[in-house]
C-alpha cells in the first residue's frame, strides 16, 4: 500500500460508462473513504492500457478514458492498481485507443508493433491471425509469408507446422508436399523416419501417437524456457529485452546442465512399465538417448 500521491492511468467502462455497478461521467472525481483493497473495494485501473483489456473484452463499444488517482494507492496486483480517489480525466476514441496498444500503424488488433493487422501481437504486417512475425498471414505464430495455417515458418502453406514452402499438409520440413511430416519435396503418402540414426518401421504418425512419445512429453522432459513477468525484471533485463514493454515480460532459456538435471530427475521417478515403454523406441540407444536427454538409464 503506497501512500498518496498522483498516478495517471487507465480505465475501461461499459458502453453505458458503468464499471462494478458505479455510473462514471468524464470530468468528475470520486471517492470513498476507505483504504483501497484491490478485487475488493476502490477504484480500479492499469498504468498500461494494453492490461486493461486482460480485465475488459477489447471491443470498440465499451468506453476507454485516460484517468488520474490521487488517494492512496493499493498495487499489490501484478498489472492493476486500485485507488480511493480517482478522476475521470479524458475519454479515448477508438482510434486513439489503437494507436496506444500498438507501436504499428493502422492496426485493429491489440499489442502489434507491425502496420495493418486485425490480430494481435504481430511484428509483420497484415496479418489477420495473432502472433505472427510475417506478412500477409491469416493463421497464427507464422513467421513467413501467406499462410493460411499456424506455427508455420515457411511461406504459402495451408497446413501448419511447416518450415518449407507450398505445403498442404501438416510438418513438413520440404517444399511442395501435398501430405504430412515430409523432410522432402512433391511428397503424398507418408515415408518411414529414423530413429536412433538408423532407419526405423515407423511412420512420423506413429511415433506422434506413441505411448513412448507421451511418456516422454509429460513425464519427462522439460520444457527449455521459462516466462519470466514483467514484475520479477530488473532494470538490466528490460534494457536487453526491450520487447517486455509490449509482451509484460520474456523468455528466459535454462542452461543445458540445468535442463539435463530435471530430465534426469524425472526418468528415476518413472515407473518401470513406463521406461520399458520408452527403450522399446524402435533403434533405442541408451548412448544416444543420454547424448539428447542427458538421462542416463543406468542410474
Amino acid at each position: 500500500m503506497s501512500e498518496n500521491k498522483v498516478v495517471k492511468g487507465y480505465k475501461v467502462f461499459n458502453p453505458d460508462w458503468t464499471c462494478r455497478g458505479i455510473q462514471y461521467e468524464v470530468g468528475k472525481s470520486y471517492e470513498i473513504d476507505e483504504k483501497p483493497i484491490a478485487c475488493t473495494r476502490g477504484f480500479h485501473f492499469c498504468q498500461k492500457l494494453n492490461d486493461c483489456f486482460s480485465y475488459y473484452s477489447f471491443n470498440e463499444k465499451n468506453k476507454v478514458a485516460e484517468v488520474i488517482a490521487y488517494g492512496e494507492i493499493d498495487d499489490t496486483k501484478y498489472d492493476k492498481l486500485c485507488t480511493n480517489k480517482i478522476k475521470i480525466q479524458k475519454e479515448l476514441s477508438w482510434s486513439e485507443v489503437l494507436d496506444k496498444v500498438n507501436t504499428g500503424k493502422c492496426c485493429t488488433g491489440r499489442g502489434n508493433s507491425g502496420d495493418r493487422n486485425t490480430g494481435n501481437y504481430n511484428t509483420g504486417d497484415r496479418n489477420t491471425g495473432y502472433c505472427n512475425t510475417g506478412d500477409l498471414n491469416t493463421g497464427d505464430r507464422n513467421t513467413g509469408y501467406y499462410n493460411t495455417g499456424n506455427w508455420n515458418t515457411g511461406s504459402c502453406n495451408i497446413g501448419y507446422g511447416n518450415i518449407g514452402n507450398w505445403n498442404t499438409g501438416h510438418h513438413n520440413t520440404g517444399d511442395c508436399n501435398n501430405s504430412s511430416y515430409h523432410n522432402g519435396c512433391f511428397n503424398t503418402k507418408p515415408t518411414k523416419i529414423y530413429m536412433f540414426n538408423k532407419l526405423s518401421n515407423w511412420t512420423m504418425e506413429d511415433w506422434l501417437d506413441s505411448k513412448a512419445r507421451k511418456i516422454l512429453i509429460y513425464n519427462v522432459l522439460v520444457h527449455p524456457t521459462v516466462w519470466v513477468k514483467e514484475c520479477d525484471m530488473t532494470d538490466g533485463k528490460k534494457r536487453h529485452h526491450p520487447e517486455w514493454s509490449i509482451t509484460g515480460g520474456y523468455l528466459k532459456k535454462l542452461f543445458q546442465k540445468e535442463i539435463f538435471y530435471k530430465q534426469q530427475e524425472n526418468w528415476n521417478h518413472l515407473k518401470q512399465e513406463a521406461k520399458d515403454i520408452v527403450m522399446a523406441i524402435p533403434n533405442f540407444d541408451k548412448e544416444i538417448f543420454k547424448e539428447i536427454t542427458g538421462i542416463d538409464i543406468t542410474m
